[in-house]
């Protein structure tokens, strides 16, 4: 019965599932079945290694390493059912971290010897475990970047590390579609609630009401307290499972401009999460700081407000987030100022005498800042049927851009040296005008043309009429396929900036001039990442721009990324918070922040993960001369 069970189990999960059937029966017939309540400590750090590899059937284990010479245990990972861990244990002396069951937890145990054999005769296995356990190992590399960063010996990673349903204490109050107005308000009184879901037949949430619907829909629009609920309620439930981390839904508020969210269990409703129960968690919270945005209403006002932000890279430093955590957040926020800054504008000057769009280029449009980087924008706007309304539009728009321009000035986003700006007359256009432009870069692409394109094609609209920037997506994702030149020239242009692996394999630095013995991880690192995933992308006519984004997209129809997207998002992972912590640390010291990096300041296993980075770069570069070897010059 338990062969059965265990044959059923590994054949849904890799790397077992690629086994031939009698081989996976053979493997099932040497496993042990062992239980550790909540709380076992399967593994101790520094103790005796594992003699099985464990594969985990139900429940949860938490990996956690404490630094030598003491501090704060650092949380390395969690696996889950399906998931392996004690691969490093097996083969190494000692036992490197503690793996603890935080739920009841069965595992099946896969004893050594069994093991070992099965790695010798299937080079699949080999590969598979080798790649999830060093992935997770090169996680561990960021863990301790973050170790050796000025907040060693915090515990607070509390929005990472926190599942929702753990803090979510508040019964949700309901009421059926058939309510009215009346009966849902006094419901949210007699519970002490500020939002009511709205349940359908099923009992599941149609909609919800906040008190602040009450507010505005109700009282100051005097709508009938007896209609029913459904004609105030909106539609719209945001819903998280109870087993999400914070950060997670931390997100999905700012995404959504919301303050309460359904939790649920398995799509049950479980209780509603607030904006207010995350501040009392984490006293400054992201959340905290883009309702300070959105209370402004001067750039004089919003101008201290924006300021702030460092002190949230700050504050996801300390907690332990991802790169690519970091960066999301931090470019929801810069967007909230933009945005903030061209409400105000707007405003002040009065309704745009044809509808626009407010595009993002470089890294914002690719959702990629984190410290404040220079201004990168342009204005794409309606063509105007008459030259009277041209007129206008020209006026108009130059005034906004320029008015939003020193705005954003004052808000901490320094003016483009390139003048990549909507200010800039050039960058103020009709569609038509983008149109063209976009064809004569892609139809002549000189290396003026192919510059520009670097900054333009990252587009992304930020405020306005959407479906002009969509338009334009649209024109480019025709124009490219016809001119394969372009994508040569693009190719061409990407395989020069090759990595800094020296003859022997190792990483070379400046040689002389300011930064000597240093080396530049935006022009090295992240930019050839960058290029490849762009070049792939206008392959494909993928229209998102963020690099992550595109890797994602392409990986179930691009060849080469198919094959290299673990290792291409891992190495912009690592190279990006390399980055991050490195200018963090010079803003803590006073000093200006750039992108250089001196590799003494890095361990050895920074150093080995880094060179790994670059070899992978590498390697996709290779592939890249492969495929447009006609245009390599």
């Amino acid at each position: 019965m338990m062969v059965d069970e265990a044959i059923r189990f590994l054949s849904k999960i890799p790397p077992f599932q690629f086994l031939e059937d009698a081989l996976l029966r053979q493997v099932a017939g040497s496993l042990a079945l062992e239980f550790y309540p909540k709380g076992t400590v399967i593994l101790q750090q520094d103790g005796t290694v594992s003699d099985a590899l464990r594969i985990v059937k139900k429940g949860v284990v938490k990996i956690s390493l404490r630094p030598k010479g003491g501090g704060d245990e650092v949380v390395i990972d969690y696996r889950e059912p399906g998931e392996t861990f004690g691969l490093v244990s097996l083969m190494g002396k000692r036992q490197k971290t503690t793996i603890v069951a935080v739920q009841d937890t069965i595992c099946y145990l896969l004893p050594k010897e069994r093991f070992n054999e099965l790695l010798g005769t299937n080079p699949t296995i080999m590969e598979y475990l080798l790649q999830f356990h060093l992935t997770k190992y090169a996680d561990m590399t960021s863990r301790e970047i973050q170790g050796k960063s000025l907040f060693l010996g915090s515990s607070d990673h509390v929005l990472f590390t926190t599942q929702v349903g753990e803090i979510c204490t508040r019964t949700a109050a309901t009421v059926e579609k058939t309510a009215t107005v009346r009966e849902a308000a006094q419901r949210m009184v007699d519970e002490k609630q500020s939002a009511v879901i709205v349940l359908d037949e099923k009992g599941i949430p149609a909609g919800i009401v906040t008190d602040t619907d009450l507010r505005k829909k109700v009282v100051a629009k005097g709508h009938p307290v007896d209609s029913p609920i459904t004609t105030i309620m909106s539609a719209f439930v945001v819903t998280v499972e109870d087993k999400d981390h914070c950060f997670e839904v931390i997100l999905k508020m700012l995404q959504h401009n919301i303050h309460h969210v359904a939790v649920t269990r398995d799509g049950v409703l479980q209780g509603v999460i607030t904006n207010h129960d995350f501040m009392l968690l984490q006293g400054r919270s992201p959340l905290a700081f883009s309702e300070d945005i959105e209370q402004q209403k001067t750039i004089e006002a919003l101008a201290p407000v924006s300021g702030k932000l460092l002190n949230i890279i700050g504050v996801l430093l300390r907690e332990g987030a991802r790169a690519a955590n970091i960066i999301r957040i931090i470019s929801e926020l810069n967007d909230r100022i933009v945005r903030k800054v061209l409400e105000i504008v707007e405003a002040e000057l009065g309704p745009p005498p044809v509808p626009f769009c407010w595009l993002a280029l470089g890294s914002e449009g690719r959702k990629e800042q984190t410290f404040r980087t220079d201004q990168d924008n342009a204005i794409i706007y309606a063509d105007c049927e008459t030259p009277e309304l041209a007129a206008a539009a020209a006026g108009y728009f130059t005034m906004l851009a320029g008015r939003v321009r020193d705005g954003l000035i004052q808000c901490g986003f320094e003016a483009c040296p390139a003048n990549y700006m909507a200010s800039n007359p050039e960058w103020c256009q009709p569609l038509s005008t983008w149109l063209r432009y976009f064809s004569n870069w892609v139809s002549e692409p000189t290396p003026e043309a192919v510059l520009k394109s670097l900054i333009f094609f990252d587009f992304r609209p930020l405020y306005g009429d959407e479906s002009l920037a969509r338009s334009l997506r649209d024109h480019l994702n025709l124009e490219v396929p016809d001119h394969a030149s372009f994508l040569g020239f693009l190719a061409n242009m990407l395989v020069k900036n090759r990595p800094p692996i020296g003859f022997f394999g190792t990483v070379v630095v400046e040689r002389g001039g300011e930064h000597k013995d240093e080396l530049n991880l935006k022009i090295k690192g992240i930019a050839p990442l960058v290029d490849i995933a762009r070049l792939f992308a206008l392959e494909k006519g993928v229209r998102v721009s963020s690099t992550l984004e595109r890797i994602k997209a392409l990986r179930a129809s691009h060849t080469i990324v198919s094959e290299y997207a673990d290792e291409l998002e891992y190495a912009f992972e690592f190279i990006t918070i390399l980055r991050i912590h490195n200018q963090f640390r010079q803003l803590e010291a006073g000093k200006p922040i750039d992108n250089f990096i001196n590799l003494e300041t890095l361990s050895n296993l920074e150093k080995q993960t880094l060179k790994n980075a670059f070899r992978v770069i590498l390697k996709v570069q290779e592939l890249v001369m492969e495929r447009y070897k006609a245009f390599i010059i």
